[in-house]
């Protein structure tokens, strides 16, 4: 029986010669890379990327980073550039190319054109005397040793090479821009990090008659009807101006049978909780949901500037929204 193979030894290998190819890049980041970034920062347009096969594939991944972090960028097949799809680029555009040969038949083909119409070209390729490295306005060398690939054949140090590189153009216009997390999650609404900086206390918040209320002289027995109609838990106890003056929840109900009170002759004003945590509607409900975490409590009011309760939610209410 053959023994089994050694896997890990071969992971450790890869990852060894894909560390190296990144670390390689330091010597690459000169003036080009200076010029390419301002290039691409005060571009009116978009940026375009392309590439063949595996570039291409990096290349998307360049293009929707680009995106998602304040540079409008989109990627184009450079076959499919030939036949037609050549005009979504416009004059105002910047062209992004990558190829590890510097030579894909593909791109090289659109230089003629690009030149005509004056789009301005950045390259990324291993090897700056091939056609697309003489024919850049910038070229950003991403040349690598070897290949993880124990044939050479496989793109794989390279085309790590070429993301890191994508990802060191995004984030430097990221921050040249002042780009910050509210802007990157416009960019994101659907996910977590967007609903974490998008979502308000409002937005989640019962409101009207959802919002539970009882006042000074209410018997417990009644606001404890109040409490589990609309089953948040609590209940806020307002005056004759409807300002909050106290709360009732499931645990000051726990400590009033504790005490033996009766709760069918006791007014609330008798066992409620004066003082209690309330946010207001403009509040991130992120930052509501820390709030409840640090108080040790699952449930808030939410009130305007006359004090007044307007809204309430719970922890239920945070999940359903998908804020946490």
């Amino acid at each position: 029986m053959t023994a089994e193979f050694d896997y890990q030894k071969t992971a450790q290998r890869v990852l060894d010669i894909e560390k190296a190819a990144i670390d390689g890049l330091y010597q690459y980041l000169d003036h080009a890379f200076n010029q390419a970034c301002s290039l691409m920062l005060h571009c009116t347009g978009k940026i375009v990327v392309t590439g063949m096969g595996k570039s291409g594939h990096i290349g998307h991944k360049i293009a929707a980073t680009l995106a998602s972090t304040g540079t409008p960028a989109f990627f184009v097949h450079p076959g499919e550039a030939s036949h037609g799809d050549l005009g979504m680029i416009g004059k105002d555009d910047v062209v992004i190319a990558l190829s590890n040969s510097g030579e894909s038949s593909e791109i090289i083909a659109l230089l003629p054109v690009l030149k005509r119409r004056g789009i301005p070209l950045v390259c990324l390729t291993g090897n700056p005397a091939s056609t697309m490295a003489r024919e850049a306005n910038f070229h950003l060398c991403t040349h690598v040793e070897q290949e993880a690939c124990p044939l050479g054949l496989a793109p794989t140090a390279s085309t790590t090479a070429a993301l890191v590189m994508g990802d060191a153009l995004a984030v430097s216009l990221l921050e040249a821009r002042g780009f910050t997390a509210n802007d990157f999650a416009l960019s994101h609404p659907g996910g977590a990090l967007g609903k974490r900086l998008l979502l308000r206390v409002a937005d989640i918040m019962h409101q009207g008659n959802s919002v539970p209320k009882v006042t000074l002289n209410t018997l417990i027995i009644d606001a404890l009807l109040e409490i589990g109609r609309t089953g948040l838990g609590f209940s806020a106890v307002v005056d004759e101006q409807a300002r909050l003056v106290g709360i009732y929840t499931d645990g000051d109900l726990r400590r009033t049978l504790d005490q033996k009170i009766d709760v069918h002759h006791t007014m609330i004003k008798q066992v409620m909780t004066t003082s209690c945590t309330t946010v207001h509607a403009g509040m991130l409900a992120a930052e509501a949901v820390q709030l409840m975490e640090e108080k040790k409590i699952s449930g808030l009011l939410v009130l305007n500037e006359d004090h007044q309760p307007i809204g309430a939610f719970n922890m239920h209410d945070v999940l359903l929204a998908g804020v946490i």
